[in-house]
């Protein structure tokens, strides 16, 4: 049970990375709308920068997120399993 929800508690961390990424992510494009309205290539260029290490970054933590609850869905079963015996 200790480590199942150890694996939970994780996962849950990730999640908040996850939703603050996705936050910033959707923040800065809005920006990026903004600069190309206003046609600022400086600061569209920078922001285009930052929108591409952020969505790296994302699917990274969304791997992550993946093999974290393939981690809690077998420490359940286990759980279970041994519950059953």
């Amino acid at each position: 049970m200790d480590q199942f929800n150890r694996l939970v508690s994780e996962q849950m961390a990730t999640m908040e990375k996850l939703l603050y990424l996705q936050t910033e992510l959707e923040r800065c494009q809005q920006i990026e709308e903004e600069l190309k309205s206003l046609q600022n290539s400086t600061d569209l260029d920078s922001i285009q920068n930052d929108i591409q290490l952020m969505k790296k970054e994302l699917k990274e933590i969304q791997l992550i997120f993946e093999k974290q609850t393939d981690e809690v869905i077998n420490s359940y079963r286990e759980m279970n399993f041994t519950a059953s015996m």
